[in-house]
Parts: C-alpha cells; structure tokens; sequence
C-alpha cells in the first residue's frame, strides 16, 4: 500500500510515523536496543494519545525502525543505573519509570483502537511486555522473547502483569523464573503471538490484518475491546451480565443498525463510526 504521508520529527525521532489510509505505523527509533528510556516512552505515549484523539486512525502498528535486531530491550539500565548516584539512590527515578511504563502500557490496552505488535528480533523485559499488552502481534519466524530480569537480579514484575494475562499461569512463570530465550515458535503455543510468517512477508500480513480490522465500523471495534478487557478481570456472571448490557447498547448504535440492514440487503454497510 502506498504511503500517504510520513513524519519524523528531525535529525532523528525516537518514533516514526506513517499513515497507510486509516491505519497508522509507529516504529520505535532508538538503536541499537529500542531501550524504553522515559524519552522513548513519553514519545510512545504521546503518539497513542494522539491516536485516540484521531477519528480517521483506525488501527495502530508497532514496530522497529530497525527490523532484524531488537523490537525492545526493556528498560534502559544504564539509564537507571545512572540515577543510583542520586542522594535517594534513584528511587525517585525508579518511581517515575515504573509509573510511566505503567502509564504506557495500560494507554494501549485502553486505546479505542487495536493495536498490532509487528515484531522482527528480539523482544525481551519491557519489550516482551509492550508485546504482550498490544491486541495482536504477528513475528517473523526468527524473533525471540524473554522476561531475564531474574538473571540480573531483578523480577520482571511489571513485565508479568501483561505476560500472565496472556500466557497460561505455568508457562508465564517458566519463562519469568528461568529467564530463557523462547522462540517464535513456542511464544505461540504459550499463547503470546497470534502467527508466525517469513521475514519476507511480515509486512504484508500485518497490513492485511490492519487493513481487515479497519475495514469494520470503528464504533463495534471499539465497544468490542473494551468489552473485552474489562470481562477479563470479571467472574463468569458479572461477565455475562456486564456484557449482555453491552450487546443491547451496542445493538442501538447506527452503526449495527445499518449492518444488520446491510447483510439482510446483501449489500456492503456505510459505516459512520456511530
């Protein structure tokens, strides 16, 4: 598809931005690792809440500006490291990471628009995270996740939150106390990729599945994934009764009216996003 517009905030953003028609590219720009310093996240952040503000955005993409290598390593240690001088021995900085990778990851879990994690390389810590909270993520045949804070002394706590609401319970504290290496592979069978491609061809099965979703009414996507994370986290009756209320309001809506109209007619529906 070609690329309507490209922006890059100069000499060199750490975020990349491209308009596909209705679907946006985000492509984290900070090599060699893609380090979520807070630079970076603050850059993420304000791209997704920007994106929530844009009517005509209808899915996102993440991924590296650097396919091949690291989609993210995490934190930045030495940019932690650094504030260990402080007089409070970093824990204000500390403090301020972990609340704005917090602040970070539950943005695109509650982004009224779905999120694709396109990850070619290495996704490890609060990379593996960030792939975890997005909607859908898609990965060559050779990338690799991990959660190794345990190997450096450090539990990846806060990378579990989204690991363990992806993965089952066992797999997820396989891969946080061993700190290994998984492959493309098993990161599927533990629950953690929806599909494995050829490097060749990741782009395009991203952009089919951007272009798939995008091509829905923007009002159902966003009722729907709402729905779902907050279903989640309910027991089985709460979840029913919660989301029958959901399928009524939704069934109001404009736009399930012209669809249901739509399909009876055998024609294709005018979304208006209400």
């Amino acid at each position: 598809m070609t690329v309507v517009e490209l922006k890059q905030t100069p000499p060199a953003g750490l975020v990349v931005s491209q308009r596909h028609g209705s679907v946006l590219r985000l492509e984290m720009n900070n090599p060699p690792a893609n380090a979520l310093s807070i630079a970076m996240m603050e850059a993420l952040k304000a791209e997704f809440d920007a994106v929530r503000e844009d009517s005509s955005i209808r899915v996102v993409i993440l991924a590296s500006a650097t396919p091949g290598q690291l989609f993210s390593a995490g934190h930045d240690l030495k940019e932690l490291t650094l504030h260990r001088a402080d007089e409070d021995k970093g824990r204000a900085f500390f403090a301020k990471t972990m609340k704005l990778c917090a602040e970070l990851m539950q943005t695109i879990v509650h982004l009224p628009k779905p999120v694709i994690a396109e990850v070619d390389g290495l996704a490890t810590a609060a990379g593996c995270q960030l792939v975890a909270s997005c909607d859908l993520a898609i990965c060559t045949d050779t990338a690799a996740f991990c959660t190794p804070g345990v190997n450096i002394g450090l539990f990846c706590s806060t990378p579990m939150v989204a690991l363990s609401r992806n993965v089952n319970r066992k797999q997820a504290m396989e891969m946080l106390l061993t700190g290994e290496t998984i492959d493309a592979s098993t990161a599927r069978e533990f629950g953690l990729i929806n599909r494995i491609v050829p490097r060749q061809y990741l782009n395009q099965v991203v952009m089919k599945y951007a272009d798939i979703i995008a091509s829905k009414s923007p009002l159902t996507v966003k009722i729907g994934k709402e729905a779902f994370y907050r279903q989640a986290e309910m027991s089985l009756e709460e979840a029913y009764e919660y989301t029958a209320g959901v399928m009524v309001e939704n069934m109001l809506a404009r736009d399930a009216e012209e669809g249901m109209n739509a399909f009876i007619a055998k024609r294709m529906p005018e979304w208006t996003g209400e």
